[in-house]
């Protein structure tokens, strides 16, 4: 999830000069990809794995956001639209109930492979959008942002901030009797993916309460994840916090 001070519409939100991507930046794109897709395989949901081809993500280009989204507007009706960086919550789950995915398009450097401390477009678009092609991924997103939309204190706001950061960005599902990643932040990070399925890494079962109560800090491997039984599993939890629509 995106936190940022007050701006402006055009201070937000910005265009794509996907010519103005350098053949640098293009390779960096398809080691960052070739390097992730080598594990993914064998440890990512089946869903990200089908969403990533369902989109034309490969390893020769940094993605063109009017492809991607070409695609997912047949499929799911999501949009990609490209930010400048982090944005306010408030906007960020505003853009999440109108099907419109904040996606920075900046990407990191060669000597930052390993870690970037802000999203770039390889953790949004390779590490989240597949899973928007999801129809079931797809509305629990959209029914996730139109409630998030509605928190007003602080607690409520922390504690949406909390089931965003155990699900959205770093949740394990089941698949097969399996434990696979599915969240952003696993994805789309060897050593956060790694930990993820590790003896390091506590996994329990999804409970709303539980990972609403959940503390995180961001910079360091996470301890504490939790596994979802299915994504309507996790789109129920979601239902009920909403009430009726």
């Amino acid at each position: 999830m995106q936190h940022a001070e007050s701006k402006t519409q055009e201070e937000m939100f910005t265009t794509q000069n996907w010519s103005a991507y350098t053949a640098e930046q293009h390779e960096v794109w398809g080691i960052l990809y070739g390097r992730r897709m080598e594990q993914l395989g064998d440890t990512a949901s089946q869903v990200f794995l089908r969403g990533a081809d369902a989109i034309g993500l490969n390893r020769d280009q940094v993605p063109d956001l009017k492809d991607v989204n070409q695609r997912l507007g047949e499929m799911t009706g999501w949009q990609s639209v490209p930010v400048t960086g982090f944005i306010p919550a408030g906007e960020f789950f505003r853009c999440l109930a109108e099907r419109r995915f904040p996606t920075t398009v900046t990407l990191r450097s060669r000597e930052q492979l390993e870690y970037l401390e802000e999203p770039d477009i390889f953790h949004d678009i390779f590490g989240h959008v597949p899973l928007h092609a999801d129809t079931v991924f797809a509305d629990l997103l959209q029914r996730f942002g139109k409630v998030a939309a509605m928190a007003e204190s602080e607690e409520e706001i922390t504690r949406m901030a909390r089931l965003f950061w155990f699900t959205i960005e770093f949740g394990l599902v089941k698949e097969s009797g399996d434990v696979k990643l599915y969240g952003s932040g696993l994805i789309s990070s060897i050593a956060d993916g790694a930990n993820a399925l590790s003896d390091n890494c506590d996994r329990r079962p999804f409970d709303l309460d539980a990972v609403m109560d959940q503390h995180f800090e961001i910079d360091h491997l996470q301890d504490v994840l939790f596994v979802i039984e299915s994504f309507d599993q996790l789109f129920e939890a979601v239902e009920v916090l909403g009430g009726p629509r």
